[in-house]
């Protein structure tokens, strides 16, 4: 039995029926590589289960503390049953790439059961036309709950059920894997007023190890050369969610943007997603004249993940918040400005102690967080306070060579996310075999036309692609735009 970290459990607390908190993804897979030419759902039952020793999560489910009053902990299902959570559907002809969108923003819009171990996984077969796919390709939609993992451990975990071959072999368990009884009541009282005995003094000791980096940030030795963008603006992404969803995306190539890096010294991959979010978002915005004056501002997560910890599953992330430049036109200015931004943001963060939040986060309690998420979404404060961000932009790097499910060879990865009140969309990136590619998920009440926003994101590339390949090396300047 383990009990979940005060951030791992804070998704529990926070989750409302219109805004479920789980993340996942939707892979595409070419079956001709596999042997035979041909994958079974049997085969896929086959494959997972052999796999289930490669990832705690498969096989672990929740068992609460009364009244909340402590954090929840995970317990091995002694009801664990494989064809619960692996189901197979089919899209209607023609089963093109909007199809696919709309079924899995359908499955992703559903809560998951917490009863049962956090995650499902869909095999859709019938991706018939979708472009540059083979025919005959199927796709798998696996979504887990936030508690259960981030952005990081979820790449390792679809590690676990891939190979780099199509025909390996997954190496067997250590050891037989052993079930767990849930705890009774009594065991779990003891250990909540435990944990409430230590919780005072573990918290004078996380605030002993974070205040001199509060410190160095209130009292700086030098003046942080951070630009003052004004508060964060309303746009229609920050009000009070639906509970229905929509998904997107757009692959890129990574050469391409490796490419446009290099016209202004020293910015990243990142700051080239960035950059191109902010431009999709700022014709979006501009198209339906609701583009705000003010820079949009976005919260990057930043993985906190100790090579100690790698392989484990849970959250380890702490976030910086980063200005888009939405109010600059010209791509390469605002890739200038969203590069020294995100310097400056990050060394912000590492003055903080990027681990700060995660180390605090475990002394939130759960009754009262619960409360304040049920008491923020019943009085609809997202639509009346000022936002805090705009958007979420989260990217994973991934493996930059093909992999293979059930013998299958992946020819697409996207990500979905969880979008709440306040904050109707969010933008999952992952790379992938020489790819990038940048999804959404949103409220579809606030984004009613995601294919249209795909084309903006197709068309912030293609300016920021040709402004690059036409312009000198453009070097970072300090000027106001």
């Amino acid at each position: 039995m383990q009990q979940l970290s005060g951030m791992d459990a804070s998704f529990l607390y926070f989750e409302t029926p219109s805004a479920p908190t789980h993340i996942g993804s939707f892979a595409i897979y070419d079956q001709s590589t596999a042997p035979g030419g041909k994958v079974t759902f049997k085969g896929i039952l086959r494959n997972v289960e052999s796999r289930l020793h490669l990832a705690r999560c498969f096989r672990q489910r929740l068992v609460h503390v009364p009244l909340d009053l402590d954090h929840p902990y995970w317990i091995e299902d002694p009801e664990f049953d494989l064809e619960f959570h692996i189901r197979h559907i089919a899209l209607p002809h023609p089963g093109d790439w909007r199809q696919l969108c709309i079924q899995v923003a359908r499955i992703h819009a559903r809560p998951l059961d917490l009863s049962k171990p956090l995650w499902e996984m869909y095999v859709i077969e019938g991706l018939d036309s979708v472009e540059n796919v083979p025919k005959g390709s199927f796709a798998v939609f696996t979504k887990i709950h936030h508690a259960a993992i981030d952005g990081v451990s979820g790449a390792e975990l679809a590690a676990a059920v891939h190979d780099v071959t199509p025909d390996a072999v997954p190496t067997p368990p250590d050891q037989d894997w052993a079930p767990e009884q849930p705890p009774s009541l009594v065991e779990l009282s003891l250990r909540t007023a435990a944990n409430n005995v230590r919780s005072p003094f573990r918290m004078i000791g996380t605030l002993a190890r974070t205040a001199p980096g509060l410190a160095r940030f209130v009292w700086p030795s030098a003046p942080p050369e951070i630009e003052d963008t004004g508060p964060v603006p309303r746009t229609r992404f920050n009000g009070t969610v639906s509970p229905h969803r929509v998904v997107e995306g757009r692959v890129f190539s990574l050469e391409q943007i490796r490419e446009i890096r290099k016209r202004v010294h020293g910015s990243t991959v990142n700051d080239v997603v960035l950059t191109v979010c902010g431009g999709a978002l700022r014709r979006y915005l501009k198209h339906h004249s609701a583009l705000p004056r003010e820079s949009l501002v976005a919260m990057a997560p930043i993985s906190v993940r100790s090579e100690e910890e790698r392989g484990s599953a849970g959250n380890r992330v702490s976030v910086m918040a980063v200005t888009l430049f939405t109010n600059i036109a010209d791509p390469l200015k605002r890739l200038e400005k969203v590069h020294k931004g995100t310097r400056n943001s990050k060394a912000t963060a590492e003055a903080m102690g990027a681990r700060t939040m995660t180390d605090i986060s475990q002394f939130l309690p759960g009754m009262w967080a619960g409360l304040a998420a049920r008491l923020y979404t019943r009085l609809g404060l997202a639509n009346r306070i000022r936002p805090f961000l705009n958007t979420v932009i989260t990217n994973v790097p991934g493996p930059q060579i093909p992999l293979y499910f059930t013998g299958a060879r992946m020819v697409g990865f996207y990500g979905t996310g969880p979008v709440m009140d306040g904050m109707g969309v969010i933008h999952p990136v992952f790379s992938y075999d020489g790819h990038i590619s940048i999804a959404i998920t949103a409220c579809r009440e606030q984004m009613p036309d995601p294919g249209f926003y795909a084309e903006c994101l197709q068309a912030s590339f293609d300016e920021l692609l040709d402004a690059a390949r036409g312009e000198v090396m453009h070097p970072v300047s300090d000027a106001k735009q």
